[in-house]
Order: C-alpha cells, then structure tokens, then sequence
C-alpha cells in the first residue's frame, strides 16, 4: 500500500486523480490544506508520495507549484490529466430558490464563471476546497447554501446535485504530477516507458539565449510541450524557465541535455518519467 498525500479531502480531484493514476494498486490518502503541506509530509516520512495539480487548461499554471517542486528533494515520477466536470450541489431537502450562497476552490469558481453569471443573487464565496465545501456544508447543515465539487464528492456526502457539467468549457483538464523522494523514485521509473522530463533553469541576460537552448532542442527532435518563466526574487529582470519536453530516443534526449548545460545556468531535472494520458 502506498501513502499518498493530496491537497483536498476525500471526494476532491486530488482524491478522484490518485485513485485513478493508482488504480492497480490500494492507497492509504494523506489529506492536506495547503501544496506546502505535502512537501512537510514527505520531508517528515520519505516514504510518501505526492500528487499536486500543475495546470489547468483554463485557469492555468499553478506557479508556485512549479517552485515547491524545485525547491525540494522530490522527483516527477508521473502525471495524470483528469477531465474535470463540476456540479452544483446543496442539501438533499433544499431547492434553486433556498440557495443564497454557493462555496467552493477559487479556482473551481473560475471555470464556473459563465454559470456563475447566469446567477448573480448567489453569493459567490472562495474556500479551500471543492469537496470540503460539501462536506462542511452537509456536516454543519448549513441550509441556503450550495458547493461547486465533483459529483463523486457530492454522492459521499449526501448531497443534492441541482446541476451537473456547469463549468464552462467542457474540454476542462487538470494536469496533476505525482512526485517522490529521490530515492523512491527509481523503483516506478523502472517500471516506465521514460517518454517525458520537466526542467528547470536560469540563463544569462543575454540577446538570443533562449533561442539557441530551443535551437539546439529541435535539433536533437526534442518536442517542448510547455514553457514558463518565473521571475527571480532578488534578481531583476532575470527568469526561470520550467520546460517539458517529450521525446522518442532517450539517448538523444540526454544529449540534448548536454548540449543545453554550458548554455544555463541552475540547471535541474525535476523528473523524468512516462507521458500521461487524457482521462474521459
């Protein structure tokens, strides 16, 4: 059985993406408040994993993931894209016309935004998470309000499901990474068909520098699939750059690799591991 520590409570997309990136095998769930808490967890036992939302196709990056992650010991051992589908839920004896307050995730209230609109004598309220807006909700019987949280959440919970598929683009995604200690990580890479790495690194304030770290990517068939940059605190006008990049020839790869070092600076392999694929 692994320990696997999510941010979110039992019901939440975090539980719903574990289960599944781990379905052929039993987990015992590590529920955090905050990203912080479960980089805290696996520095306290190292032998749990973790699996953290990186972006959504709405909503986003979730940068200060991206800095947790670097900042750390941990490696990317794998990622899991869940389709996201939210309900509104209230009560089971409650009704549209009792509902006065709706509470969920900012970032769930984001991509419910157009039906957010439809609404606007609900009051829109931010918590911390889908699943525990329901559970609290349910718990406290708080009778006029309502939860945006997945319909897996809503059936523990008891509650009532007045709508389903409200958010606003039905191709709704959310890439979670699954990361481990260092020396955890060896175990599942071996067992993977290693297709994609995430790295990380700084460069010299220099006309055409990132141009030639993509240049030589290309040349060696490295598809970049992501970049961001992050401002360097204390450091203006210089950036971290967080890519992905996927390839078919590993060699080439670590050639790449190579070649891109004397060009960086900082630079740091978060993890290299087997593409993950869309969930329906």
């Amino acid at each position: 059985m692994e320990k696997v520590a999510i941010q979110g409570t039992v019901g939440s997309y975090h539980d719903i993406a574990a289960h599944k990136y781990f379905s052929n095998n039993s987990i015992e769930l590590l529920c955090c408040t905050k990203f912080d808490d479960i980089f805290a967890a696996m520095r306290k036992d190292n032998h749990i994993i973790g699996m953290l939302a990186i972006e959504n196709t709405i909503a986003g990056s979730l940068l200060q993931n991206y800095e947790l992650i670097r900042q750390s010991n941990a490696q990317i051992i794998g990622e899991y894209k869940l389709r996201i589908s939210h309900c509104f839920v209230c009560l089971p004896d409650e009704d549209w016309d009792d509902i006065t307050e709706v509470n969920s995730h900012p970032i769930a209230l984001m991509q419910c935004r157009e039906f957010l609109d439809q609404h606007p004598n609900i009051k829109v309220v931010e918590g911390e998470d889908t699943a525990r807006s329901a559970e609290t909700i349910q718990k406290n019987n708080l009778r006029g309000h309502a939860a945006i949280c997945s319909k897996a959440a809503a059936e523990l919970y008891g509650m009532k499901i007045l709508q389903e598929g409200i958010e606003t683009n039905k191709h709704n995604f959310t890439r979670f990474l699954v990361i481990a200690d260092s020396w955890k990580s060896d175990e599942y890479l071996n067992k993977q068909n290693i297709n994609k790495a995430s790295i990380v690194f700084s460069l010299p304030h220099a006309e055409g520098s990132l141009s030639q770290v993509l240049s030589i990517l290309s040349y060696y068939n490295i598809n970049l699939t992501k970049i961001q940059s992050l401002p360097i605190i204390g450091r203006e006008w210089e950036y971290l750059f967080y890519i992905d990049v996927v390839f078919t020839d590993y060699v080439r790869y670590k050639q790449a690799i190579a070649a891109i070092s004397p060009l960086t600076k900082e630079l740091k392999i978060l993890g290299e591991y087997e593409e993950g694929k869309s969930s329906i």
